[in-house]
């Protein structure tokens, strides 16, 4: 019995049911959320965001805490502080959000989007002037400014239509619509008496009629565009200086710029301790935290003249960095929308990028007294939380082109 036993073979143990999967097949997943990006994000251009946002963040309290304490109601050195750090924490959580939704999603929204803006920007007009001026809804714990979402906008939608007919970019009737669009634009920022959001709406919109191919059609189109933008600017000062009944506002800016003694006391008070601010910087600055300007001299530090506290405590080599930085942002998005798959991804890309660009330059002008004074924040800097939310929000679009870009991802 025993050697029968031994004789007998092992019988081979039944194997074991394995657990069924619960996680979603990419199928699966697709059909669920069909808008979900698969993919990886450009890290460089994802690190050099956080970067900017940092050093930004710190930088507003530096600027801030003085005007803070003592121009709020509060009287509370950390006000401006903590309602940016909440805008900022949305924001990056937003970025993350935009960065795995597809980018066509977008696309299929630009007509909601420019109606919603339309009518954001026709609200905003009937409600009741701060300062003088038509520029925020008031929500109560928080406004939201609409010419920071047209900014967007105007670039979706010149995006998809410069997209959807590229081979029409040679056509005067098609160049005349999207002039329209443009000018629409412009014209409701004008009645909000917003110069600086007048700006920069034409100036994004120039910049995107070059991005879609109109130098490629006209070679004579890109030194166009540079000149007419130019002449319809200076005309546009010209016609504010000579006939201050129009826009008051923008009157006293444009005298105070052409005329340095005009008002040292009132409209040229923020501007000339601005440039106290830059030239006692020097060339490694005061130190962090250690500006005299920000003590009520230069009024509101922690908007737009913020790069001139920057200036101060940082000193030349400071804010060359930070410029640099920039530039490498700009550059990468760049990159970005040279590598995209589609007409559309990449002039999405371009738009955002020319925006950031664009305004770092007229930011950095205003300050210098380059040209007037028309209140133009500096990107992840200047305190604003609709300026920073959609900043991050459209810095989230571009990692969303960058899952998919024919790029090398580090």
């Amino acid at each position: 019995m025993e050697k029968t036993l031994k004789n007998r073979k092992a019988l081979p143990r039944p194997k074991r049911e394995k657990a069924p999967k619960t996680k979603l097949s990419t199928g699966r997943f697709k059909e669920l959320f069909p808008y979900a990006k698969k993919g990886r994000m450009d890290m460089p251009f994802f690190i050099l965001v956080i970067a900017l946002l940092t050093v930004g963040l710190i930088m507003m309290f530096s600027a801030s805490f003085v005007s803070a304490l003592y121009n709020t109601a509060s009287h509370d050195s950390l006000y401006y502080i903590k309602r940016q750090l909440i805008f900022a924490v949305a924001g990056v959580a937003g970025m993350f959000i935009v960065s795995a939704i597809d980018y066509k999603l977008i696309r299929k929204l630009t007509l909601p989007l420019l109606i919603v803006t339309i009518a954001l920007l026709i609200i905003v007009r009937l409600l009741p002037p701060v300062d003088g001026v038509y520029r925020w809804i008031n929500l109560g714990m928080f406004t939201i400014q609409p010419s920071e979402i047209a900014k967007f906008t105007i670039i979706a939608v010149l995006a998809h239509f410069i997209a959807l007919h590229p081979d029409r970019m040679n056509e005067f009737k098609f160049i005349a619509l999207l002039g329209s669009v443009i000018a629409l634009f412009v014209v409701m920022l004008m009645l909000e008496k917003h110069l600086s959001g007048t700006i920069l709406i034409f100036a994004i919109g120039l910049c995107m009629l070059y991005a879609g191919g109109i130098w490629n059609k006209h070679k004579i189109a890109a030194p166009a565009i540079v000149i007419v933008g130019v002449a319809v600017l200076a005309f546009l000062i010209f016609i504010i200086y000579k006939n201050p009944g129009i826009n008051e506002h923008a009157f006293i800016r444009v005298k105070s710029w052409l005329d340095k003694d005009y008002d040292p006391l009132g409209a040229r008070w923020q501007t000339n301790n601005s440039l106290y601010a830059i030239g006692s910087g020097g060339l490694l600055g005061s130190g962090l935290g250690q500006s005299m300007q920000k003590y009520l001299y230069v009024s509101e530090p922690q908007n737009d003249f913020i790069f001139a506290i920057v200036c101060e405590e940082l000193g030349f080599v400071g804010a060359i960095l930070i410029l640099f930085t920039f530039c490498l942002l700009i550059g990468r998005g760049v990159m970005i929308a040279k590598s995209a798959k589609n007409n559309y991804a990449s002039l999405l890309t371009m738009g955002i990028v020319f925006q950031v660009g664009i305004q770092v330059i007229l930011n950095v002008a205003v300050v210098t007294d380059t040209i007037p004074n028309t209140g133009i924040s500096l990107p992840f800097f200047s305190y604003g939380g609709t300026s920073l939310l959609m900043l991050l929000l459209e810095m989230g679009v571009v990692l969303s082109v960058s899952r998919t870009a024919r790029m090398e991802k580090i």
